[in-house]
């Protein structure tokens, strides 16, 4: 992890038993940054540096990935919802000293950082979500497209434990998989970065993370919409505009549904955003938080 982000250091926090780990560095507001599937806070390597000059990063592992802990699933989910990994974020940035701070999320982090917003309104100043539309929105305009581009959604929340077994003939291959085909131009993956993932990567722990968002997580969220409850944080939408989500979506307007102030970013990527066009990232986060 030192050659990809130097000068930060690492910071962990428990909440109900589960430990959460994570990397700080930089100076200024703190901003909280979570990963997707499946990666670790190493995919920010090539975005941090420009970020810390102007703001405290944390950089953190969800439960179920990186160096965090895996907890055991139940037949509910709850150790896997969104929830879940919500509060332990927000009690790691406590820990840390935070009681207020931005929170931008790709992927799977973005689906946390949503759902932070909401459990937490008066702990997040800012919230930025990378190359999502909301997972109740995703799962209500199923099509051809989307299960073809999204089919890892379908298998990986199967409950037979058949996705875990195939996974792990071929972890290397599995992680290779959802890579290929979901980026532009040449390959832009760091291959220390990609060595990081297959480190840390459980096919049993992100299998229930998949598994909660086609139940448990759904409850959240349409509990949430049926109650009027939307999102009060400046909201930044930002989308690899040649991804399946720019391809299908008008993004600012799906967002408007379910937050009170959006702002929409594409860029020129398809879905590994950071990792594509990490100038381009940074500089609209920056953009964004110097005006919230």
């Amino acid at each position: 992890m030192t050659p990809l982000l130097p000068g930060f250091e690492e910071v962990s926090s428990v909440r109900g038993g589960v430990r959460v780990r994570a990397l700080a560095g930089g100076d200024g507001p703190p901003v909280l940054l979570l990963h997707g599937y499946p990666q670790t806070r190493a995919m920010w390597h090539r975005v941090a540096p420009d970020l810390a000059r102007g703001h405290t990063l944390v950089l953190a592992d969800l439960r179920g990935y990186g160096d965090s802990d895996r907890p055991a699933d139940t037949p509910g989910h709850e150790p896997y919802s969104k929830r879940a990994m919500a509060a332990d974020q927000v009690a790691l940035m406590g820990s840390l000293g935070f009681e207020s701070f931005a929170v931008a999320g790709h992927d799977r982090g973005g689906r946390v950082a949503h759902r932070m917003a909401l459990d937490f309104p008066e702990r997040v100043r800012s919230v930025a979500v990378l190359d999502i539309v909301p997972t109740l929105h995703m799962f209500e305009h199923v099509d051809r497209a989307m299960a073809s581009s999204y089919f890892h959604w379908f298998f990986l929340s199967l409950g037979s434990g058949l996705p875990e077994r195939m996974i792990n003939a071929d972890p290397a291959g599995w992680l290779r998989s959802r890579f290929e085909g979901r980026h532009a131009g040449a390959w832009p993956f760091d291959e220390r970065a990609m060595a990081e993932y297959e480190r840390c990567f459980s096919a049993d722990a992100t299998c229930a993370d998949y598994r909660a968002a086609a139940s448990i997580d759904l409850e959240h969220d349409t509990a949430d919409r049926d109650s009027g409850r939307l999102v009060r944080a400046p909201l930044l939408a930002l989308w690899g505009e040649l991804g399946y989500v720019g391809r299908n979506f008008d993004v600012p307007a799906v967002w408007r549904h379910y937050a009170e102030r959006v702002t929409g970013v594409p860029v020129r990527a398809d879905h590994y955003v950071c990792e594509e066009a990490p100038s381009d990232v940074s500089g609209a986060l920056s953009a964004f938080w110097a005006g919230t």
